[in-house]
């Protein structure tokens, strides 16, 4: 699996995105359902605010793992027995969607590297968190596939990472 994800990010130029109406809270629950054993080993758990009937267009599959490898970072790097938070709202032309855990502080200078390929943070963040450091480059890929932005902010121990996305249809 980690070199499909290898291989997939050195030809995302090639990729066409098959557009559909994607329903946003269904593929959250899922995603979310499908991460609960990893979750609650920790103690963890997943908390979605987003309109049941919120939208976009987009390819399922690929935005299923752009979310999927947001919410497995936060379940990587949140403090134990907390929520994750997951909202979504229609702004000007585009849907935003932030993923929101608490945990340690990532230093400001250091939050635009998250998405490079193969980056970590720092020893400490890597040791016993698997991966392989594609996951949030791959979700970086795909949202720019899609004409969208992501980002990474983090203060008071709260790491944000915001997706912001063209479009949403009604």
């Amino acid at each position: 699996m980690e070199n499909g994800q290898h291989i997939q990010l050195f030809h995302f130029q090639q990729i066409t995105l098959s557009s559909i109406t994607v329903d946003l809270y269904y593929l959250l629950v899922q995603l979310a359902d499908e991460l609960t054993p990893v979750l609650a080993a920790r103690g963890n758990s997943v908390a979605l605010h987003l309109d049941e009937d919120l939208t976009v267009r987009g390819d399922a599959e690929k935005l299923a793992r752009v979310f999927g490898n947001i919410l497995k970072n936060a379940a990587a790097y949140s403090d134990p027995h907390t929520e994750i938070t997951v909202s979504a709202q229609r702004a000007e032309q585009a849907v935003i969607i932030r993923f929101q855990n608490r945990g340690p502080d990532i230093p400001r200078e250091k939050l635009e590297a998250l998405f490079d390929k193969f980056y970590r943070l720092d020893q400490a963040r890597s040791t016993g968190k698997g991966g392989t450091g594609l996951g949030l480059a791959i979700a970086r890929e795909i949202v720019l596939l899609h004409g969208g932005s992501i980002r990474a902010d983090s203060e008071y121990r709260t790491v944000t990472f915001t997706v912001r996305l063209p479009g949403g249809a009604s």
